[in-house]
């Protein structure tokens, strides 16, 4: 039994055991460069600015004696707007900062053809204002890109929050006066903002790999990337395309570039299960029925392992024979997205029986739909790669885009891209691909890459790089020790699980951190050493009783081995949903028994510190 139990002095919550069918779902390293002071929205970190030194970080350049506003919030996606609404409900002054031109975050900057959620579109959104969900229609099931970026601009209007949102401005640094309890905020517009709280919302999945091939300056056509996609439309129509990277942003553009494309070639290094979103367009009728349902759908969300309106399937594998799983799958599979494997068998994830079952069934459907047997062979994930090791994601129609007669699948496992040339992509063995496009779908540094990308820096100087050298350590993926008044939203360490779902609970549990702080007329709060310890001692337990840690040697994002030199590190909870939301819940209700309120010396309230303390006098 790898049961753990989370508790500390202060307190004696229990948590569930590690095992059975509790469980979840269920830096690139800094080179030398030289430095770019002047550049103007920086995206690569080659184009950088230089960074304070270890010994000037308490310049007075990063300390100031009084604040500016109360919060300053770190982009503007899901988390950020959300905390952003929420700092003006409870009274505070807040400004957000936002590298793009506008709000989305991820849903800003992925436009790339076929960019759509994975999550159905009742869910992915908010449920805290009940006239908010009544007032939006979602035109499919799962939301496409435009359709998501839609939907946080109404939220930004509804609650007219634009005002304090600064766009085109990238955070480089933000410093913490441990004298004053005070964040000094730097962006690459040269503002200077000072805070008593800082709140990151950077999301999981925001600073992306550039592509690691050298000759790519040399490449006489055109190259894109996935995660920086540009405003305008790109014609693909008769050009001979290549895709590079076969994870969720890969499978979504190849179909689309297919049917337009002169030729396609994916350059695939491992491969991935995919399985069907079968998305639909919602009706009329469909939308009033969600509408009406929104109660119960959010009870469902809250107790599923993947904050998803779905059920437990309330079986394992073991509970049927051969046939009835085939069954089970099958319909499953029909009715497509995350159902396949959170509503069939309770124990996918944490049995390897139950996961060799289910990976052999989507094996299977690729031999069937793919005509070619060489190529759906390539497509087929290795025995030793189990579902869910790395995300899968949905599709729609990547298996079918292989019966094109103008795409070929290109094995660069044992025959690696060497270069780029002038003419396109050029393997090992000194094979040349003619190429007229690029698509590089080559990932992201998740989860840590865009904070430790800043220069956050904590009591002491330490900076975020620094404390997550060996890889994250949070307390329930919300606050770092060391690092007072700074909160993270959607951080490292968070469950795999619908993002909105996870936004909602961390922005309410921070905004009464927030409030519990003024009560009590202090200027700073922190998380216990103890309590990062015991729930990263906790999060190792769950991961190693899971089928996860075969994602170390596929290069999956949450382990971070897909960035060259960046150590394996427990990045996300598989410890569920339903235990960590009431985790972040009972930070408040018990009063953050894990966190210590104080007051540095030289510390004074901020204004809107002073009007809370003086009304709760009254």
């Amino acid at each position: 039994m790898l049961a753990r139990l989370l508790s500390s002095s202060a307190s004696c919550r229990s948590w569930p055991p590690v095992s059975g069918h509790g469980l979840l779902i269920g830096t690139r390293p800094r080179t030398p460069h030289a430095c770019s002071a002047g550049t103007k929205r920086p995206i690569s970190p080659k184009q950088r600015p230089c960074r304070p030194d270890k010994e000037d970080w308490k310049s007075e350049k990063y300390m100031s004696h009084e604040s500016d506003v109360d919060v300053v919030i770190i982009g503007a996606g899901f988390a950020g707007v959300r905390m952003l609404v929420e700092a003006k409900r409870q009274g505070l002054t807040a400004r957000l900062f936002e590298a793009g031109s506008d709000v989305g975050g991820a849903w800003y900057w992925n436009k790339y053809p076929g960019a759509r959620t994975d999550s159905e579109s009742w869910v992915y959104c908010f449920g805290f204002d009940k006239d908010l969900q009544d007032e939006w229609d979602w035109p499919e099931r799962y939301p496409n890109q435009p359709q998501v970026q839609a939907y946080i601009k109404h939220v930004v209007e509804r609650f007219d929050v634009g005002s304090s949102i600064t766009f085109n401005a990238r955070v480089e640094s933000s410093v913490f006066d441990e004298d004053r309890d005070l964040w000094t905020t730097t962006t690459d517009t040269g503002e200077t903002l000072v805070s008593r709280f800082l709140v990151s919302a950077t999301g999981p999945l925001s600073a992306p790999l550039d592509p690691p091939y050298p000759g790519l300056a040399d490449f006489r056509g055109d190259w894109y990337l996935t995660a920086r996609w540009p405003d305008e439309k790109i014609d693909f129509t008769g050009k001979r395309v290549g895709v590079i990277g076969t994870g969720a942003s890969g499978i979504q553009v190849t179909p689309l570039v297919a049917a337009v494309a002169d030729h396609l070639t994916v350059f695939q290094r491992t491969a991935n299960y995919a399985i069907p979103a079968r998305n639909y367009v919602l009706d009329d009728l469909q939308r009033q029925s969600i509408k009406a349902r929104y109660d119960d759908i959010w009870e469902q969300v809250s107790k599923q392992a993947m904050g998803m309106a779905m059920n437990p399937a309330n079986r394992v594998n073991g509970d049927v024979t051969e046939e009835e799983r085939d069954k089970l799958l099958e319909a499953a599979w029909e009715e497509g997205g995350f159902r396949f494997f959170l509503e069939t068998f309770d124990d996918v994830f944490y049995n390897p029986e139950s996961n060799a079952a289910v990976s052999e069934f989507v094996r299977n459907k690729i031999r069937t739909i793919v005509k070619d047997p060489a190529t759906a062979e390539l497509l087929c994930p290795k025995p030793d790669h189990p579902i869910g090791a790395k995300r899968p994601p949905l599709e729609n129609f990547y298996y079918q885009a292989f019966n094109r007669p103008n795409v070929d699948l290109v094995d660069v496992s044992d025959n690696a891209i060497a270069d780029v040339s002038e003419n396109g992509i050029r393997l090992t063995d000194g094979t040349e691909v003619e190429l007229d496009v690029i698509i590089f779908a080559t990932g992201f540094d998740a989860l840590t890459g865009a904070l430790t990308r800043i220069d956050v820096r904590g009591r002491g100087g330490v900076t975020l790089a620094e404390k997550w050298a060996d890889g994250p350590r949070t307390h329930l993926a919300m606050t770092v020790d060391e690092f007072p008044n700074f909160f993270m939203i959607a951080g490292p360490q968070i469950p795999f699980a619908n993002a909105p779902a996870m936004v909602e609970p961390t922005v309410e549990t921070i905004s009464q951190a927030i409030a519990t702080l003024e009560e009590q007329g202090l200027t700073r709060v922190e998380v216990d050493p103890a309590a990062v310890e015991e729930y990263n001692e906790l999060l190792s337990a769950y991961y190693n009783a899971t089928i996860f840690p075969a994602g170390a040697k596929l290069r999956a994002w949450w382990l971070g081995t897909n960035v060259s030199g960046k150590k394996l590190g427990v990045a996300m909870n598989f410890g569920g949903y339903p235990t960590w939301v009431n985790a972040v819940k009972a930070e408040a209700a018990e009063g953050f028994q894990h966190y210590t309120f104080s007051s540095a010396p030289d510390a004074e309230l901020s204004s809107g510190s002073k009007v809370a303390v003086d009304a709760g006098a009254n």
